[in-house]
């Protein structure tokens, strides 16, 4: 199989590079990170001008028709950077909510939108009781006249510390819905927090909001909730690679400089296999995210979530392997918030858990036989 990106992905690939390169740097992020909301209105603006927000939204809609393997190519470089702006929620994870519902008219409603990075959508998917379970939320809507009413409550929203819609799941009689419900809605709280590796997630508490018949996205909203997950795990898989892949880096430059007994400590043998231990794992971890990536195109569910249920075991494993490593090469000093590497460390022990860990997804990969 060939693993090589085209041309244009490369070229994706590269273009995000600079970016990170030339606007976020370590202290840029910092600066970004210690101020509320936690996030870059102007950085993001800028992303939505590198046509990252119009990534995976289709062309009648304004973006560019791209594909998951297409977001793995944007998505890894801004896993290096540690970007904290919530390009996986909406423009990867959000927009294949959408598309995947198939209703003709929310596209047209909410896609523009999105693709032009003019609103941020969140998808608001998990709950507090059924921890990674997507299939039976607590959350319930009920027909209210023309419109309907929702109660329930979402949690740890990856990028809802940013979002102008939520994309909410809910029960309905008729099976499980998806709605658009605006972050100003009446009876709609947003508790903006922060996760432990610094960035903006919310959670969402819904108390009778009323929302019209148009809110609704779509008919039965499980297989598009099935396959946006899927795509959000390879997403999220090439970001950790990012991550991974700078966290090695910035190891290697510190063997490299850090004095012991008159030499450098990346001189002594026991180290230099630590590392290679960390770059192996990196590399596994990437083929895993293509290998999921490319899978996302399949139209079977059930060959879908095996590989993305391989990929984050895989990624969860190897994630942890490079950040236990890197600070246990480091020493101490690896902790502090001063040194890169402790903010790469936290980023992938969140990673290890958001959108399902690795004991969760070892069962459903039993399941799918």
């Amino acid at each position: 199989m060939d693993f090589d990106f085209t041309e244009e992905q490369q070229l994706l690939r590269q273009t995000v590079e600079r970016f990170v390169a030339d606007r976020y740097d370590f202290d840029a992020r910092r600066k970004i990170i210690a101020q509320e909301p936690g996030w870059s209105r102007a950085i993001w603006s800028d992303l939505a001008g590198l046509g990252l927000t119009a990534l995976l939204v289709p062309e009648a809609q304004g973006g560019l028709g791209g594909t998951p393997v297409d977001a793995l190519a944007a998505l890894e470089p801004l896993g290096k950077g540690l970007v904290l702006e919530p390009v996986l929620a909406s423009a990867i994870v959000a927009a294949t909510l959408i598309e995947s519902a198939g209703d003709a008219a929310a596209s047209a409603a909410l896609l523009p939108d999105l693709a032009s990075g003019e609103r941020i959508f969140a998808p608001a998917l998990y709950e507090r009781a059924a921890r990674y379970d997507l299939s039976a939320p607590g959350t319930r809507a009920r027909r209210q006249g023309a419109g309907f009413a929702l109660d329930g409550a979402k949690t740890a929203m990856c990028g809802g510390g940013a979002a102008d819609v939520f994309l909410v799941s809910a029960r309905l009689d008729d099976g499980l819905a998806l709605f658009a419900v605006p972050a100003d809605a009446p009876g709609l709280l947003v508790q903006r927090e922060r996760g432990y590796d610094g960035t903006p997630v919310a959670t969402l508490l819904v108390d009778d909001v009323k929302l019209g018949a148009d809110a609704r996205i779509g008919a039965d909203a499980t297989a598009a909730v099935a396959r946006a997950r899927d795509v959000a795990v390879a997403g999220l898989a090439a970001e950790a690679v990012g991550a991974m892949r700078q966290t090695v880096a910035l190891t290697a430059d510190y063997l490299k400089t850090r004095q012991q007994f008159g030499r450098p400590i990346g001189s002594f043998q026991a180290l230099q296999h630590a590392c290679v231990d960390m770059f192996v794992a990196s590399e596994e971890a990437w083929s895993a995210a293509i290998l999921a990536a490319a899978r996302c195109l399949d139209p079977d569910a059930r060959t879908r979530m095996r590989a993305v249920a391989a990929a984050k075991a895989t990624i969860n494993r190897c994630a942890r392997l490079v950040g236990q490593k890197a600070i246990q090469l480091h020493g101490g000093v690896g902790m502090t918030d001063e040194y890169a590497v402790s903010h790469y460390f936290r980023r992938l022990a969140a990673i290890e858990r958001l959108f399902g860990d690795t004991d969760y997804w070892l069962k459903e990969y039993a399941r799918a036989g």
